[in-house]
């Protein structure tokens, strides 16, 4: 459930930053809204993977 902590506050953290570039236009906002995303791409990979290999090794035991 680690991933899943992460991945809460992970958006959790960034809903400022939403409200500031959308609402405030403060672009800088926007360049911390792109990181996210990125850091948020980067953790669903780990994620997608962790998970294919706990189902993997799940199979492999049946």
């Amino acid at each position: 459930m680690d991933h899943y902590e992460k991945l809460k506050q992970l958006v959790l953290d960034t809903e400022d930053d939403f409200v500031k570039f959308y609402e405030k236009e403060n672009n800088a906002a926007g360049t911390r809204i792109r990181k996210c995303m990125q850091d948020l791409k980067v953790l669903a990979q780990e994620i997608r993977t962790h998970v294919q290999n706990i189902k993997n090794k799940n199979s492999k035991q049946e």
